[in-house]
């Protein structure tokens, strides 16, 4: 199978503007999640426009979820009852500017918001690699950019409105509501409805991007934290192939310290002399701009362009958390693996997070490294590999992301969260009859 393109995101639901059933479904059609690979459990989804829509929704049913941006692999959004899409909750609510905060539908997408930001003369401190992810989804799975200081994208929340299962309407902040508050900004789609998410923001900045060819791995042996830390973001990608990592993506702030100085070698790499995808041999068209070209932060923190929109892309994403201690020993282990690996993959990604304080997050009181695989839609042999990685990884207490996949037993996975007694007491408080809960989250997340 020839390599496919390395991130693509669906076309989103055509929805209306009251509570009501999605007619736009032919009659035998599956909803499925972006990639294709995940047929949800049930064909009922309604909309709702605001809050109230959504609090009459939430009592006239026993059992429902939200269907959002659709960009999970795994079943953590399933339902086998109810769907709501909240597509047109998709607006700016309020800007902040002496707070420094933004408030915004939960439905927002980070691709719309950033512009909007930007004009205003504000950023966010981070974006993923794609900006196509609605902002609450991505906050709730604890979705990530990249950097050494750099916390995820769940970091900057500051502010939460949700419909708890009673259909009421609880706010919560960091400044008022202390542990409550860092137990759910990550809240996994148990608590309840986000409907309103606040973010901290900061002055808008301007970025470059340079990337770097075939850096020897064993640099990463002495030189690590030197190599990550040579931007505000940087990225390496592999396939595991050569003892090369194939690229390095670094994007700097422009005007913020010491810049960054472009040189022919890089540890041993040598600079790119044009713009490339992450997968080499794949057109950079729709990648952000490179060679050092200055541009808005939000058009160098993704890798792919904003305004690019494909249609469902045809791969697998897993990808793993690991202290940054270990991630030099965590990346040689799964290096190891490349035979095992490489018939299967498109390309890995490796980045850094900073640590956090929220709950659930993989990153809770850990700078972390994340390993990351893009697969080829090949599940059955995907299924074989997983459980390779997982066990090379175990002695790392590598944490699967929250929205892709993974085939960690819940009984290895549960006690590496210190504060997941905490959060299941919280979504007894808010969901005490399990309206939001299903077979994922009791699987892997509460008690059964």
């Amino acid at each position: 199978m020839k390599k496919r393109t390395f991130l693509k995101i669906s076309s989103t639901l055509i929805t209306g503007s009251m509570v009501s059933p999605l007619v736009s479904l032919r009659p035998g059609e599956k909803l499925k999640n972006w990639a294709g690979n995940l047929e949800y459990s049930t064909n009922k989804l309604s909309t709702a426009a605001t809050v109230e829509e959504v609090q009459q929704f939430v009592k006239q049913h026993d059992k429902l979820k939200v269907l959002g941006s659709r960009h999970c692999f795994n079943r953590i959004a399933d339902s086998k009852d109810n769907f709501i899409s909240l597509k047109e909750m998709d607006r700016v609510v309020s800007l902040d500017e002496k707070a420094g905060t933004v408030t915004v539908g939960s439905a927002m997408k980070y691709g719309q918001l950033s512009p909007y930001l930007d004009s205003k003369g504000f950023a966010l401190h981070n974006l993923a690699s794609l900006p196509h992810i609605s902002i609450a989804g991505a906050c709730a799975t604890a979705t990530h950019g990249s950097g050494i200081k750099n916390g995820n994208l769940s970091k900057a929340v500051s502010g939460l409105e949700i419909v708890t299962a009673n259909g009421e309407v609880v706010q919560l902040s960091r400044e008022k509501d202390g542990e409550k508050f860092v137990g759910a900004v990550v809240n996994l789609g148990a608590l309840g409805i986000v409907t309103k998410v606040t973010l901290n923001v900061e002055p808008t900045y301007k970025m470059r991007q340079d990337v770097y060819l075939n850096l020897p791995m064993n640099q990463l042996k002495e030189n690590f934290e030197s190599i990550m830390s040579a931007g505000y973001s940087v990225s390496l990608f592999t396939d595991w192939q050569t003892d090369n990592v194939n690229e390095v993506w670094i994007k700097s702030r422009v005007g913020d310290g010491t810049p960054f100085s472009l040189k022919p070698d890089f540890f041993g790499a040598k600079a790119a002399t044009k713009n490339l995808h992450p997968i080499a041999e794949l057109s950079p068209i729709n990648c952000t701009e490179q060679m050092g070209v200055t541009g808005p932060w939000y058009e160098r923190l993704p890798h792919f362009r904003m305004g690019f929109t494909p249609s469902s892309g045809d791969e697998l994403q897993a990808e793993y958390f690991v202290s940054r201690k270990n991630a030099v020993d965590a990346i040689f282990a799964v290096h190891r693996l490349a035979k095992q690996v490489g018939p299967h993959l498109l390309i890995s990604e490796i980045r850094t997070i900073d640590a956090d304080d929220l709950w659930m997050s993989p990153c809770y009181k850990q700078p972390s490294v994340t390993i990351h695989f893009t697969w080829k839609p090949d599940w059955p042999n995907v299924l074989k590999v997983l459980p390779l990685i997982e066990k090379e990884l175990a002695p790392y207490n590598a944490r699967p992301h929250w929205g892709k996949l993974f085939t960690m037993a819940p009984s290895r996975l549960k006690p590496l969260y210190e504060k997941l007694p905490d959060f299941q007491k919280l979504v007894k408080e808010y969901d005490p009859n399990g309206k939001f809960r299903n077979e994922f989250l009791d699987q892997n997340v509460l008690e059964s």
